[in-house]
């Protein structure tokens, strides 16, 4: 079960500050920031000891719990409130499962995540050295020596794409669209970036996560609706 964020046993010799936190974290996250951990505890998903001088104090509970939250972030693309949520479930016993099927506490070792070789990457998606060409010049998927698990995953997509006659070249208007989606959010994130107070850039990538799963609920609403009107 995840370390309740009440959990208060830890000894005073065991706890850490805020920089140690970030030292401990910042192998599995590099972008871990202060700002990044001071936001989080605005959020209310953790809360650090404070001593007498108001120091943040942090226990290996709020380590663990902080090792989750970042996980889900990076690797779910989840935003903060639904993760709040889940962690509050988790702490009152019950065993939730996330948007996407996600169930149950993130191992609180994180394994690195696997790079693919060029090669390696046209095996294990069963695609041809033409069709990662072809994703490539098509700005589906980036021009790099190693691949993540995420472009495994579209490779894959478009391995069955392409059987039903559907062609990297055919999806060059996703990459169009999807910097017009960018600049609607950076618009949105101008207002926030503006305050620079010491949470300012946490607050814009949290909220920039947040419009991209609203721009993605309204893309998929209007992609059902279409499909609906196929079968009339």
């Amino acid at each position: 079960m995840v370390a309740s964020r009440g959990a208060r046993t830890a000894n005073r010799s065991d706890l850490l500050t805020i920089g140690q936190v970030i030292a401990r974290l910042s192998p599995e996250f590099p972008d871990l920031t202060s700002s990044k951990l001071r936001f989080l505890e605005e959020r209310e998903l953790v809360t650090p000891i404070r001593t007498s001088s108001g120091y943040r104090k942090f226990s290996q509970s709020d380590v663990e719990r902080l090792r989750i939250i970042l996980g889900l972030q990076r690797d779910h693309y989840l935003p903060l409130k639904v993760i709040k949520e889940y962690l509050e479930a988790l702490d009152s016993g019950r065993e939730p499962v996330l948007p996407g099927g996600v169930g149950g506490p993130r191992p609180t070792s994180a394994p690195a995540e696997r790079r693919y070789s060029r090669e390696d990457l046209i095996r294990v998606a069963g695609a041809s050295p033409l069709l990662l060409a072809d994703a490539v010049s098509s700005s589906l998927i980036p021009a790099q020596d190693h691949f993540g698990e995420e472009t495994v995953t579209v490779l894959k997509a478009l391995v069955e794409l392409q059987r039903s006659g559907i062609e990297p070249r055919h999806l060059r208007a996703f990459r169009a669209t999807t910097e017009r989606e960018l600049g609607l959010i950076e618009s949105a994130l101008m207002p926030v970036r503006r305050r620079r107070d010491g949470t300012s850039n946490a607050r814009a990538a949290e909220l920039a996560r947040e419009i991209a799963g609203h721009l993605e609920t309204v893309r998929s609403s209007l992609i059902r609706a279409a499909l609906g009107r196929l079968d009339t």
